[in-house]
């Protein structure tokens, strides 16, 4: 670590729950990203200005004006460009030692599975159950912790799934991919600028304290949020000893 990175990084190291080792660790680390949208935004800003030497971000989508209104990575020249790539360009500014990967392809099949494997982490910050269940089954696949988010109109809720403790519950666990969901979308529903930044900043939070190997994680718990009235709650989670995802044997479909 030469003398600019220590000052970078000067804040971190002071935290005794971090230090030079735990620097040091989150250089060495690689993250997979799902989404490169609002929640997507803060967590990848945060995961830049912190260190994570790698970090990929997989989206299929391009910018366009409605984005602009909660998804801060991006900025009213990349209107048009795909996010990814906005990303990349907005994150490399913010801290040129780290390297972005940009995947602009939606994360499904052989593709994800490809890009988890390479990752110490994921971090679900996708808008449909269909991709948050794939990443799901991925990550049980191939025992990789598993950070997941989800923020619409005022409601927001942050989770981690850890598929490398065999008492940790999955995605599945909690939502089932057989039952009745009505798919809720901000471009439907509409989403509170604001709390995509409290919910993504957790998202990147919760993953490095992973990373770092400190502190209690949201594992086994969900935190949820009403931005309206400001209030916290949280929930505690159990593995599901019927699940078909995490309690027997997976099988990733490609």
């Amino acid at each position: 670590m030469n003398d600019d990175s220590l000052l970078r990084y000067s804040r971190h190291i002071l935290l005794p729950q971090i230090g030079m080792e735990g620097q040091i660790k989150l250089a060495n680390s690689h993250v997979l990203l799902i989404g490169a949208g609002g929640l997507a935004s803060p967590a990848a800003l945060y995961l830049a200005s912190s260190g994570v030497g790698k970090v990929t971000i997989c989206d299929d989508d391009s910018v366009d004006l409605t984005n602009l209104q909660r998804q801060i990575v991006h900025a009213t020249e990349s209107i048009g460009l795909p996010k990814v790539l906005s990303a990349k360009k907005t994150l490399e500014a913010i801290n040129p030692e780290i390297e972005i990967f940009p995947v602009a392809a939606r994360a499904s099949g052989s593709l994800l599975l490809d890009l988890a494997e390479k990752a110490d982490i994921v971090i679900d910050a996708s808008d449909n159950f269909r991709t948050r269940h794939e990443v799901n089954r991925v990550c049980v696949e191939l025992k990789k912790p598993l950070v997941s988010g989800a923020a619409i109109r005022f409601d927001g809720q942050i989770s981690v799934f850890d598929a490398r403790d065999d008492a940790s519950p999955c995605y599945n666990c909690l939502f089932p991919a057989d039952a009745v969901d009505e798919e809720l979308r901000c471009a439907l529903m509409g989403v509170f600028a604001p709390l995509v930044g409290v919910v993504g900043s957790i998202l990147a939070q919760e993953a490095l304290k992973i990373l770092v190997g400190f502190g209690k994680t949201l594992s086994g718990r969900l935190l949820l949020l009403d931005a309206e009235s400001m209030e916290w709650r949280e929930i505690a989670l159990k593995k599901d000893p019927g699940c078909p995802v995490c309690a027997g044997s997976v099988s990733v479909i490609i």
